[in-house]
């Protein structure tokens, strides 16, 4: 099968800076917004999403990550920063693809331990395929896909491509 590329570089910033922009528009009012990234490709989408909320508005954004076992979802979820530092805070849970669903609620568990003022999930690409009842507040494009389809995202630096294979 053939690998096709559903979003290039130039789109990813596009949607990353609108995201930031709807981020930005919801917490208005907030001094600080939490940016909790899933491991590995959430986490360097959250820092993207950093940079570009940060160039748009006064808001402190902090990054956290978080670490999460997609084999094993129930294991222990893990994250950067201490509870105490997000509790009553915006947080927004950011991830590069949602599919089935099951890394995000598994996350989102965690932080609603915790009494937030406001919680918001982001994904790049969302898959339409979700096995949990858990969406995303902000996404950059949506898909309808098959399950025999797979949705990658790889960031290389500076640049960034989203394929289907």
């Amino acid at each position: 099968m053939q690998k096709t590329i559903i979003l290039n570089n130039e789109q990813i910033q596009h949607k990353t800076k609108r995201i930031a922009y709807q981020i930005y528009e919801s917490n208005i009012n907030e001094s600080e917004v939490i940016l909790a990234g899933i491991k590995e490709n959430g986490f360097i989408f959250a820092k993207k999403i950093q940079e570009a909320l940060t160039q748009i508005s006064p808001i402190k954004v902090t990054l956290c990550e978080v670490v999460i076992n997609k084999r094993k979802p129930r294991d222990p979820v893990l994250t950067s920063l201490d509870a105490s530092e997000y509790k009553n805070k915006s947080l927004v849970l950011v991830d590069d693809v949602l599919n089935s669903g099951t890394t995000l609620i598994y996350a989102a568990k965690l932080f609603l331990e915790v009494p937030l003022k406001r919680f918001k999930t982001v994904v790049l690409v969302n898959r339409n395929h979700k096995k949990y009842p858990i969406k995303a507040d902000f996404k950059g494009i949506s898909l309808s896909t098959s399950m025999q389809e797979h949705i990658y995202v790889e960031f290389d630096g500076k640049s960034a491509q989203a394929f289907l294979d």
